[in-house]
C-alpha cells in the first residue's frame, strides 16, 4: 500500500519540529515547507519561533521546501481581512495564508493532507478553539488541517477518519505551557530547539510603530525600507523621505549594505560618526537637517559647527556642509517613536493615525 503523505507547516520551532516526529513515528511520509516573510519568525531571523530546519530534517529524514511569500504577506500586514493583532501581527490571515500556499503544495506533489504545530490555547489571536475551523474554511481546507500535538482536543480530520493517522497515537496538549512538548521532545530524540523569547517582529511594539509610519507616507516601501525599519534611529524629514541613522559599527555596516545609487549617505570624518541614509526625494533643507543630525551623535557633538561629507554608493568622496549639531527641539520634531507605548493605538486605518505618529 502507498504510505500517506503530508505536507507539514514548519518554522523550525519546537512544536512544528514535534508535529512531524509524531507522524513520522507512524511510518507517514513528511514533506514540510517553510515559509519566509520580510518580517521575521522565520529561519532568516533569530527569533524564538524560527531555526534552521535543515539540521533537524537531516536527522529524522525529511524533506524541507522554502517558500517566500512576498508581496502576497505584505498586502496582508496592510489591510487584513480579519484586524491586526496587538501590534500589527495579522496572526489570523498570515495562517490563511500559509493554509492557501500549503495546500496548493499538497494538491503539487500528491499529498493527503497538511500538518502545523498548532497547539489549542497557545497564541490568544491564532490558536483559540473558534479559530480553527475560521481559518480551515477560509483557507480551503476544511478537514485536511491535522494538529497532532492537539487532535485529541479537537474534532477528527478526514486523515483521521480515514485511518491514515492512528488518533490514538496523537497528543492533548493546551495553553501556553512547554513542559509537554519538552517532555516530548526528549522522547524523541529531539535536543536542539530553540528556547521561548521574541518571534514575529510585527508583534513588536516599537517596529510595529515604524511600520505603522513608513506605510502611511508610502504605501508600497520597498524591500530595503523594511529592512531598515529593523536598524538605527529614524527620523521623518518631510512625507517624501526620512532618515535613518545607525547607532553602533554593526548597524552602520548593515545600512551602507542596503544602501543604492538613489540613497544619500552621510558621516562626520575624523571622529567616531554614524552612517546615515535618507531615502525618498530630499532636498537640500532635508539634507541639512540630517546633517545636523548626524553630527549630534558623532563625537564631535560638542563643537559648533560640523563638517559632514554627503556620498552616496557610487561617489564616496561626494561633498561636504558645515551644520550645527542638532538641538533636542530639532531632534524632538522629526524623531519617530513610540511616545506612549502602553496607550492603544488605532491600527485598522492607516488614515487614522495622522493624531498619533510623530
Amino acid at each position: 500500500m502507498k504510505r500517506p503523505r503530508a505536507v507539514a507547516l514548519l518554522s523550525g520551532g519546537l512544536d512544528s519540529t514535534l508535529a512531524i516526529l509524531v507522524l513520522l513515528k507512524q511510518g507517514i511520509d513528511v514533506t514540510a515547507i517553510t515559509f519566509l516573510t520580510h518580517f521575521g519568525c522565520d529561519i532568516t531571523d533569530k527569533s524564538s519561533c524560527s531555526k534552521n530546519p535543515f539540521p533537524a530534517a537531516e536527522k529524522f529524514g525529511f524533506e524541507v521546501k522554502l517558500c517566500h511569500l512576498g508581496e502576497k504577506f505584505l498586502e496582508i500586514v496592510k489591510n487584513p481581512k480579519f484586524g491586526h493583532g496587538k501590534n500589527m501581527n495579522p496572526c489570523i490571515d498570515c495562517r490563511i495564508l500559509m493554509l492557501k500556499e500549503a495546500k496548493a503544495f499538497m494538491e503539487m506533489i500528491g499529498a493527503d493532507f497538511l500538518v502545523t504545530g498548532e497547539v489549542l490555547g497557545q497564541r490568544p489571536m491564532s490558536q483559540r478553539r473558534e479559530c480553527f475551523p475560521l481559518i480551515d474554511k477560509e483557507a480551503g481546507v476544511e478537514g485536511l488541517v491535522l494538529r497532532p500535538l492537539s487532535a485529541k482536543l479537537l474534532p477528527p480530520t478526514i486523515p483521521e477518519q480515514k485511518g491514515l493517522v492512528d488518533r490514538q497515537r496523537l497528543y492533548d496538549f493546551k495553553g501556553r505551557t512547554r513542559k509537554p512538548q519538552m517532555a516530548l521532545a526528549k522522547e524523541l530524540g529531539l535536543t536542539d530547539y530553540p528556547s521561548p523569547a521574541g518571534g514575529c517582529l510585527l508583534t513588536e511594539p516599537t517596529y510595529s510603530y515604524r511600520l505603522r509610519e513608513l506605510l502611511l507616507h508610502n504605501p508600497d516601501p520597498s524591500i530595503k525600507e523594511l529592512n531598515l525599519l529593523r536598524v538605527g534611529r529614524h527620523f521623518r524629514l518631510s512625507p517624501l523621505c526620512k532618515a535613518v541613522v545607525g547607532r553602533n559599527h554593526q548597524e552602520n555596516e548593515t545600512i551602507l549594505s542596503y544602501a543604492t545609487s538613489e540613497d544619500i549617505l552621510m558621516r562626520v570624518l575624523g571622529v567616531g560618526s554614524p552612517v546615515t541614509i535618507i531615502t525618498g526625494t530630499a532636498g537640500e533643507k532635508e539634507i541639512n537637517i540630517a546633517a545636523s543630525i548626524t553630527s549630534r551623535y558623532s563625537d564631535a557633538r560638542g563643537n559648533e559647527s560640523v563638517k559632514v561629507r554627503v556620498f552616496n554608493i557610487d561617489n564616496k568622496k561626494g561633498y561636504e556642509v558645515l551644520v550645527s549639531p542638532a538641538t533636542e527641539t530639532l531632534l524632538e520634531q522629526h524623531r519617530i517613536y513610540l511616545k506612549e507605548p502602553s496607550k492603544k493605538i488605532k491600527r485598522k486605518k492607516f488614515e487614522d493615525q495622522e493624531k498619533v505618529l510623530v
